[in-house]
């Protein structure tokens, strides 16, 4: 009878490699963090018939539906939410936006989708920062969210007047954004 042990040689090698291994896979982890921008990810939505609203109004206001996306002219969708950080910075473009005149004479129109949010905290929230909405609707239980594909507030979509969804902003709008990307995309739309 023999017990065979192998050399240590080829012990210490088979003892390493899940070590190995693991290097390995957090390496390429770690590679792969700092490589694209995570904001520029495509929406499989582009070009598709923006999913159907039907969303109540805040406090008996007239909701948001399927039609206020199909009135010929540019809309704007922005899905926020009060206790959302991003929401709050980029409010004040947002009012920028709402109130642009170049914008205004092309009839684009801003509305909103409070995502996940009591109505209270939704009227606190635009009494205090202002209101740059057309309309708000209420998103409570997040399935319109959903089947926009929202995977984080905030985001705006850019809606043509057929309800074709032209471009999709992920995360919030600054200055630069507002100027550089957004607007122009709103414009490109509206022609």
């Amino acid at each position: 009878m023999s017990d065979a042990v192998p050399p240590p040689r080829r012990r210490s090698l088979l003892a390493a490699a899940p070590l190995i291994a693991f290097l390995a896979l957090a390496g390429l982890l770690f590679v792969r963090l700092f490589t694209g921008d995570a904001s520029r990810l495509p929406s499989a939505l582009i070009g598709q018939s923006a999913p159907a609203l039907n969303l109540p109004g805040l406090d008996g206001a007239p909701g948001l539906a399927d039609a206020d996306l199909r009135q010929g002219h540019v809309t704007v969708v922005n899905v926020f939410a009060s206790w959302c950080v991003p929401c709050r910075t980029e409010h004040e473009f947002l009012l920028a936006l709402a109130h642009d005149p170049d914008l205004e004479a092309k009839g684009v129109t801003l509305i909103g989708v409070a995502q996940k949010d009591p109505p209270e905290n939704v009227r606190r929230f635009l009494g205090a920062l202002g209101d740059p909405y057309v309309k708000v609707g209420l998103d409570g239980d997040g399935r319109a969210g959903i089947d926009w594909g929202v995977y984080g507030v905030p985001e705006t979509f850019v809606v043509r007047g057929d309800g074709v969804i032209a471009f999709k902003q992920i995360g919030p709008i600054d200055a630069v954004a507002l100027e550089s990307v957004v607007k122009p995309a709103i414009l490109k739309a509206a022609n």
